[in-house]
């Protein structure tokens, strides 16, 4: 986690020219930053995992994956999905700026670029990071740092079960409907929220990691009973009322609308031993690719 803040941590610079990753190693280091650097896209998911960041440097034009690609599995990561990140590239059209934003960037820097300004955007992102980490401003849930001390404290519990929920199709419908992003997420949010006081406890907790991902943390008894009613819900209110707005302009059926579902992966701690909270949230987002494959095999 932050340090301070002025926005000391540690970045990750992901980018195979040399030069650039060796000019922003020595550069950040000298600004008080510890620095990693990786130059494959397959590499910076594990390198994550190994040590964490508190923000990363990604170049989109990578010789594997593409800096989207990898955008997209860092948020699709619980353990690394509210990393920010600053795409820096050569791309500069509209259309790419935006399709990094949409991907869930926090800043978009065009090569080549002044190092001076580069480390006002980072300090700038590293602090909106921290205010933002506790509690998401579109949700009203608790976020970042109050998950993990959720998931620290069930290294020390005997019965629990850890629900990953995310909206499949999220990308898809916000980058048509732009204006709808915060109402989705805000709904979902509330769903979640009101299927646990209806089912759940006090001692039940809801988080929004970031974006379109949410944890539920329950007793493994009450899983089934929150996983039907979140679903049914979600597939009965949501999709139905943007399924009538998006229809009547897309009468062919191609509605984005229709390719909202939720996945919910399910962990307990009958799924360890858990070592640490690193080693919970790889089990939970690998839950969670399991149910997201199910879905689209099941289309």
């Amino acid at each position: 986690m932050l340090t301070d803040l002025e926005g000391r941590g540690r970045i990750m610079v992901v980018d195979d020219d040399p030069e650039v990753a060796a000019m922003l190693r020595t550069y950040f280091t000298l600004q008080g930053y510890q620095v990693d650097s990786v130059s494959y896209g397959v590499d910076v998911l594990p390198a994550c995992h190994r040590r964490r960041p508190d923000l990363i440097l990604l170049d989109i034009m990578l010789p594997d994956l593409d800096g989207y690609a990898v955008c997209r599995e860092l948020r699709s990561d619980l353990y690394t999905s509210n990393i920010p990140i600053i795409f820096l590239t050569q791309k500069s059209s509209r259309t790419d700026v935006l399709a990094g934003l949409a991907l869930g960037s926090d800043d978009y820097v065009i090569k080549p670029f002044n190092v001076e300004e580069l480390k006002l955007r980072v300090r700038n992102v590293l602090r909106r990071s921290q205010f933002m980490s506790s509690t998401d401003p579109v949700s009203g849930l608790p976020g970042g740092k109050l998950i993990e001390e959720q998931f620290r404290q069930l290294l020390h519990r005997n019965n629990w079960a850890v629900l990953y929920i995310g909206v499949e199709g999220f990308e898809l419908f916000t980058s048509k409907y732009r204006d709808l992003r915060d109402e989705l997420i805000a709904y979902v949010a509330k769903i979640l929220r009101e299927a646990v006081d209806e089912l759940g406890t006090f001692d039940d907790f809801v988080g929004h990691v970031g974006r379109d991902n949410f944890v539920i943390i329950t007793m493994p008894s009450r899983v089934q009973a929150l996983r039907d009613r979140i679903t049914g819900r979600f597939n009965r209110a949501v999709r139905a009322s943007y399924q009538r707005r998006t229809e009547a302009e897309r009468p062919d059926r191609e509605s984005p609308a229709l390719s909202l579902a939720l996945t919910v992966g399910v962990v307990t701690r009958e799924d360890g031993p858990f070592s640490d909270i690193r080693s919970i949230a790889e089990a939970i987002s690998q839950a969670r690719r399991e149910a997201r494959e199910q879905l689209l095999a099941s289309r």
